[in-house]
């Protein structure tokens, strides 16, 4: 089944998924092109067609060539679609390869508790991404439309999906464009590319071709694509691609690349691959060590597994899982869908904010922000004639037409029950005028024309100024240009009004003589309307509030410079540098991510540009984020480290986006930057704590399998140990994080990571080793004189090593989980403060419960405790002098 827009008459608000198989863009651009270039009726040649159209059987052989004219049905993710990335993860294979050997070594109890890691990081993650998902498909709201073919003769509604290339099309004010076609003849023909382009109004089309040096297809004038609708006027044209063959289709095309790996995912790649070299270098060398030292191979092979297994940070999977899905949950009381719960941190971590213009910094409606006299001076009197012309016409009315009457000053001050409507003068793209006819009070006739200032000034003989008429000589019309020009400098759309008052028409056959384009002439030029999408009362806060954070934002639009340029202007963003699309396409690489780093507004970019400019900040070793809503915007967003659309985008934006807002609104994305800091932190405290505590581990295993005579605990121990350890670290996507470590991106850095870990680690290590001689010297666990002896001394070493090991690794994450004082400056969360005191109860009670003998303890001696305190204090006082020596030397 193929999905197509339901919104006729505007923007096509749900156009297509994103597909994986097509051509593209510059495979696609060359017919359209080729078929610019062509008289109509060669064309038709070209595509063996003829004005009455293509014959059902024709159209049928073509579609059984071609293909129905759709780019993807709508393929939801499956379980295993799901599942499969969530398998695929670095820690989650490291997990399933050590269950695995402890399964077939007859270890069965460390084989389950990794199982058990396995399926609850894996389920968490994929239960968090499955409702994710079925949120984002309930936004959808999807139906298919059809399209007026001539066939056989024939005008018939056929569904857009049936199209062929080679078929004759009627278009008609309201209408999708249903392929890429070629304009044969038009009528006031209104274009809305908006989709496709970011501009904010209409652009004209026509049969032939005036633009045949066009650097793209998107701006060849007589060329209409499949995405955008027809404003207004009608039309006839012939189906030149459908399909995946299309300009849209080329566009998709990028989307089937492979997703870019983001920052978070190098992050935490980056981690897991510094831990596995810890245990390649590890395991080795205690399985070595043991074998030699002990004389017993087998069980030095189970303590290396178990030291594996400890050195894994096996709830790494978990953690993170468990952080981002609460960063969802939050973001979804916020009115955000997160669709991959990966982009939270990235939302955090990102320093550029990319985004599209119309709509996210702009109200995306039309407004009239001024009516002047020549001189640009506010004047009552244009505005009134502005409002008759609009209101009296009875065409389709444009943007710029409902702008007028929708202002709300019109209505106080134009005096519309004093006239009455005589005639009117149609617009046409010949002359580019829409003038009305009206009677006056007086029992004059007033010619009200509206256009655009070029079209005008030749049929204006003088212009007014206070009152009083001027001649339109050259010297006046070079001036008057420049005070326009102004205006259309400072981004407007300006229009001139012109009028003349002039005696009725005679009377011939009992009916009055109609008005003609001959008549406008002689006019008197009155000043200028002129016309804006305004930005958004919350843009500038929403700007700066995100500024303050460390994000630097960037408009990237398809919209042209002066436009850009104005808005960009009023919500406080600078625009020293601007690039173009075409200089954009001139840069190397390597070039443009340089001019990248200084350009703030990127305008007429096409959506391969904004790709391009979205990978090359990429190389600085930025994280991007990219928002917007539009066809063409879909490649950057899949680009980006983060993409970001609303619930109106078109369907291809949404499908290559990883964040949904139901609000469009930068406000909204400066809430969600503060919650992914906050989720990185959480991630982060884990990141560190695990590191550090391995590091550590790694010099205090070496050191006791070498000089301990016995095993400085067993394989079963370890595993206590580490399950234990681990449900204390189970609170931290809880807890509390400090201010400042939300106040800027804080991007993964291995380097900032392996510092922390030199320095953090040893600290335990020291403590290990104080631990070690006070229970080898004050306990006398040197006696190893008898097997009795031996054991005793065995288990009492294991007992107080395990004790002391595992308070330690529980109190590190209250010191580095800040970096202001713990406990005083700084407290955690309660869930995770009552974990860590609950297990830390746990492990100093277990040698006086019965499992403390199943698994080999004794009670300690009475002297051990106070000297397990000392232990304690001390090393959270060497840990907190080393953290802030790090800290002053800007190191972490």
């Amino acid at each position: 089944m193929s999905y197509f827009p339901t919104h006729r008459g505007n923007l096509p608000r749900q156009i297509f998924t994103a597909i994986h198989e097509n051509k593209p863009a510059h495979d696609v651009a060359p017919s359209l092109v080729d078929a610019a270039k062509l008289e109509p009726h060669s064309v038709l040649e070209k595509f063996s067609t003829r004005n009455e159209g293509l014959a059902g059987t024709e159209a049928a052989t073509r579609l059984a060539q071609h293909g129905p004219n759709v780019l993807a049905a709508d393929q939801p993710h499956g379980v295993l679609g799901l599942l499969w990335p969530a398998i695929l993860n670095p820690v989650v294979i490291l997990l399933a390869a050590l269950a695995t050997i402890s399964f077939a070594t007859g270890d069965p109890r460390a084989g389950i508790m990794m199982s058990l890691m396995i399926v609850l990081g894996v389920g968490l993650k994929l239960t968090q991404e499955a409702k994710a998902n079925h949120a984002a498909a309930k936004l959808k709201t999807l139906i298919s439309v059809s399209a007026t073919v001539i066939r056989d003769g024939n005008a018939s509604e056929i569904p857009i999906s049936q199209l062929v290339p080679g078929d004759i099309v009627e278009l008609a004010a309201g209408d999708m464009i249903p392929a890429d076609v070629r304009i044969l003849s038009a009528k006031d023909l209104f274009v809305n590319q908006g989709s496709l382009t970011g501009e904010t109004f209409p652009i004209e089309k026509f049969a032939l071709e005036t633009n045949t040096s066009a650097a793209a297809p998107i701006d060849l004038a007589n060329i209409a694509f499949l995405g955008t609708s027809v404003e207004s006027g009608s039309a006839r044209a012939v189906v030149i691609t459908t399909g995946r063959e299309t300009y849209l289709g080329g566009i998709a095309h990028s989307l089937s690349d492979e997703p870019i790996q983001t920052s978070f995912d190098k992050g935490i790649a980056q981690f897991t691959g510094l831990m596995l070299r810890f245990i390649l270098i590890m395991v080795p060398l205690v399985f070595v060590i043991n074998g030699l030292s002990k004389g017993n191979w087998t069980a030095a092979f189970f303590f290396a597994v178990a030291v594996a297994v400890g050195l894994t940070p096996e709830m790494l999977p978990m953690i993170v899982t468990v952080c981002l899905s609460k960063g969802a949950l939050a973001m979804s009381r916020q009115k955000v869908i997160v669709k991959r719960i990966n982009a939270i941190q990235n939302l955090g971590g990102m320093d550029v904010l990319c985004t599209d213009k119309t709509g996210t910094l702009t109200m995306d409606q039309v407004t009239l922000e001024k009516h002047c006299d020549v001189q640009l001076k506010e004047d009552e009197g244009v505005l009134a004639l502005a409002y008759m012309n609009s209101h009296f016409q009875t065409g389709l009315r444009n943007v710029l037409d409902r702008a007028i009457l929708a202002h709300t000053e019109t209505h106080a001050h134009a005096k519309i029950p004093d006239y009455a409507k005589v005639d009117e003068i149609p617009f046409d793209f010949q002359r580019r005028i829409m003038s009305v006819v009206v009677r006056t009070p007086e029992g004059q006739d007033r010619i009200i024309s509206k256009g655009a200032p070029e079209a005008i000034f030749p049929c204006c003989a003088n212009f007014e100024l206070d009152g009083q008429l001027y001649p339109m000589d050259h010297g006046h019309i070079d001036k008057l240009k420049l005070e326009y020009e102004r205006l259309s400098a400072d981004g407007f759309r300006v229009l001139a009004l012109a009028s003349k008052d002039k005696p009725p028409h005679g009377v011939v056959a009992g009916a009055a003589t109609p008005y003609t384009k001959a008549d406008e002439c002689d006019l008197i030029l009155n000043g200028y309307v002129a016309f804006l999408d305004p930005p958004k009362e919350s843009a500038t806060a929403a700007i700066k509030a995100l500024q303050g954070h460390g994000v630097t934002v960037k408009v990237l639009t398809g919209d042209n410079d002066l436009v850009a340029r104005k808005i960009c202007k009023e919500v406080g963003l600078a625009t020293e540098f601007v690039m173009l699309g075409s200089e954009v396409e001139m840069l190397s690489d390597v070039d443009l991510a340089d001019a990248a780093e200084r350009v703030t507004l990127f305008a007429r970019v096409s959506p391969t540009h904004k790709q391009r400019i979205i990978k090359a900040l990429q190389s600085h070793h930025h994280t991007v984020g990219y928002m917007g809503d539009g066809i063409n915007d879909a490649p950057a967003l899949h680009a980006a480290d983060v993409g970001i659309s609303v619930d109106t985008a078109v369907d291809v934006a949404k499908e290559s986006a990883d964040m949904i807002l139901l609000e469009k609104s930068l406000l909204v994305l400066e809430a969600g930057v503060v919650e992914g800091r906050k989720v990185f932190a959480n991630i982060l405290k884990y990141v560190r704590m695990g590191a550090s505590s391995n590091f550590g581990n790694m010099f205090s295993v070496l050191g006791a399998s070498i000089f301990v005579p016995y095993l400085p605990m067993t394989p079963i121990q370890i595993l206590a140990n580490n399950l234990l350890y681990d449900f204390s670290q189970t609170a931290i996507p809880t807890d509390d994080v400090d201010l400042e470590q939300v106040e800027k991106p804080r991007p993964w850095d291995i380097q900032q990571l392996t510092r922390f870990i030199v320095f953090i680690g040893p600290c335990s290590s020291i403590f290990d080793y104080t631990t070690y001689f006070m229970m080898l010297s004050i306990f006398n666990c040197w006696n190893t004189s008898t097997p009795e002896a031996a054991a005793h001394s065995a288990s009492l070493f294991q007992t107080g090593w395990f004790i002391e090991s595992l308070l330690t690794q529980t109190l590190i994450i209250h010191i580095i989980r800040t970096n202001k004082i713990p406990f005083l400056q700084s407290r955690s969360s309660w869930p995770l403060l009552a974990t860590s005191i609950c297990i830390m109860l746990i492990g100093m009670a277990i040698p006086f419960t019965p499992l403390g003998t199943y698994l080999g303890f004794i009670a300690p001696p009475p002297l051990y405790w106070p000297l397990l305190l000392l232990t304690l204090v001390s090393y959270v006082v060497l840990t907190q002098l080393v953290k802030m020596w790090l800290l002053s030397k800007q190191w972490v």
